[in-house]
């Protein structure tokens, strides 16, 4: 009987990755640029995330980080609120998606709706607009793996009270976080670090915005020719 459900689980795993890819393939067929990136994207002029990240031009459209990226999606943060008009009151949803391929790219998005699953599309693609790139490296002194599963050096992200501090960790020792912290890890292609967290933690979403900018500092700072060369290791 288990083997049975375990079997209906993927398989409804499988019926549902299909649907996403076909989704993302028939908004891709139907997309018309209309900025000058997402025409060079289109002719395929750019066939990398990284051409764009290197020329620091903006992405404005979803649909480019469609085209360049296979992104997955999660619904990090649902909150019903409430806004008082002349009429009474107004209920609307606010909802946060995080966006990641798993190898060193990740975005957060919010957006408000009167129902859901509108503002679960906004989000998303919100997140998509707001890719950040994320330096990987093998930056613990106690891992000689010459792999990127870690933070290079120790970085700290911070969003209102929220303070996120990562640190390298050997290779097996996982991700010593929080569960608010690790699926964002997880998403930019991490899977060893220690976390330190300070600040209001029942704030979920700020840690969230926290550790993202804590991980856009793994390239945003100017690293030493010994960190660069813990970059790019394989």
């Amino acid at each position: 009987m288990i083997e049975i459900e375990e079997k209906e689980k993927g398989k409804e795993k499988v019926e549902e990755e299909i649907k996403v890819v076909d989704e993302r393939e028939k908004r891709l067929a139907d997309w018309v640029p209309k900025t000058e990136l997402g025409k060079k994207v289109r002719v395929g002029e750019i066939t990398s995330i990284e051409e764009v990240f290197k020329e620091n031009k903006p992405i404005l459209e979803p649909e480019i980080a469609d085209a360049l990226l296979q992104l997955e999606e999660n619904i990090v943060d649902v909150k019903k609120t409430t806004r008082v008009v002349r009429a009474g009151r107004k209920f609307s949803f606010r909802v946060a998606v995080l966006v990641g391929n798993r190898n060193g790219y990740i975005g957060l998005g919010t957006a408000k709706d009167a129902e859901k699953w509108p503002a679960v599309n906004k989000a998303t693609n919100n997140a998509k607009l707001n890719l950040v790139k994320v330096g990987r490296g093998c930056g613990s002194w106690e891992c000689t793996c010459n792999t990127q599963h870690s933070v290079p050096f120790k970085v700290t992200g911070k969003n209102a009270a929220a303070r996120v501090t990562l640190l390298p960790a050997p290779r097996g020792v996982g991700l010593v976080a929080g569960d608010n912290i690790k699926d964002v890890l997880r998403f930019a292609g991490i899977t060893d670090v220690w976390c330190k967290v300070t600040g209001a933690t029942s704030t979920k979403l700020n840690f969230i915005r926290a550790t993202i900018n804590a991980l856009s500092k793994t390239t945003e700072m100017k690293a030493s020719n010994a960190i660069v060369k813990k970059m790019e290791r394989r």
